[in-house]
């Protein structure tokens, strides 16, 4: 799978800008942009809306797109607070989110640009490659502490987690763990690829991610929710027919009264061209 790894290069925060329209002004050349749009969200998200924004703004002179990541949460909070155009997230708004808006008199449209398989990893090294949904809500709300116990060498088991302000936080703690807390001890982490950087380089570890993150430096588990009669890795082709259980929708989100400033953004996003990026990345095209 051909996958553009830009989070290597900016881990925590991803900014892309500076599409310029030039215009002739008495024989001298000025630069403008006619539009400048803000997204902000999710890490998940991130490394497809960088993509296409620079996709985006190599055709179109007239805009300038800014992306910054930081988690769904961090997204919506600034479309809350009016300092983004777009809120990338990888799930749902929250019922005290919608409350917010509707108190705000903010009408939000929530538009899916693609899918994405939500990845179990473990370093290479740990001879475990698979694990029940059962298995995974113990590790990582602490009743299971050691490898051995889940058919692995005796060994510590070390779980990274993101932060409570990612999307992908909330989706594995309601869609694996059954909504249970995370156990005290997990260690959060404010991005995806420093998750992918620690399980790589610690060997009783284990973490999750969005299907675009994985590399050769981590292992991706296969994945049963039948109690183990059936375990399914993670790939384009099991998340597209539905076969891996752990799957979910990546959305832009913005303010209907914006929606005319935001269109080419979301228009392209939802292009063939935008569609095309959208499985170059990694993740799970919308047809």
């Amino acid at each position: 799978m051909n996958k553009t790894k830009l989070f290597l290069m900016l881990p925590l925060i991803g900014m892309l800008s500076c599409g310029k329209a030039k215009t002739e002004d008495q024989g001298n050349e000025t630069s403008s942009a006619a539009t400048s749009v803000t997204i902000k969200g999710s890490d998940t998200v991130l490394p497809l809306a960088q993509k296409e924004a620079e996709d985006l703004m190599k055709g179109n002179k007239e805009i300038s797109i800014t992306v910054v990541g930081g988690g769904s949460g961090v997204g919506l909070t600034a479309l809350i607070d009016g300092t983004t155009d777009i809120a990338m997230a990888s799930r749902d708004m929250k019922t005290e989110e919608k409350l917010k808006f509707s108190e705000m008199n903010k009408e939000i449209e929530e538009v899916i640009i693609a899918y994405d398989a939500l990845t179990v990893i473990v370093n290479p090294a740990n001879k475990v490659s698979k694990l029940t949904r059962e298995q995974l809500e113990k590790i990582f709300t602490g009743q299971i502490t050691n490898w051995k116990e889940v058919g692995g060498e005796d060994g510590k088991i070390v779980a990274y987690s993101r932060e409570s302000s990612s999307g992908t936080y909330e989706f594995f703690k309601d869609e694996v763990l059954d909504k249970k807390n995370y156990a005290s001890n997990i260690l959060s982490l404010p991005a995806t690829g420093a998750i992918v950087q620690a399980v790589g380089q610690t060997k009783g570890a284990i973490g999750y991610i969005g299907l675009a993150y994985e590399t050769k430096e981590v292992k991706q588990l296969a994945v049963s929710y039948d109690e183990g009669k059936t375990f399914i890795e993670p790939s384009v082709a099991s998340a597209k027919d539905k076969t891996y259980p752990i799957s979910r929708p990546l959305f832009y989100m913005f303010d209907k009264t914006n929606a005319a400033k935001v269109k080419t953004v979301v228009d392209f996003a939802l292009s063939d061209a935008g569609q095309k990026i959208v499985s170059e990345i990694g993740y799970v095209p919308l047809k």
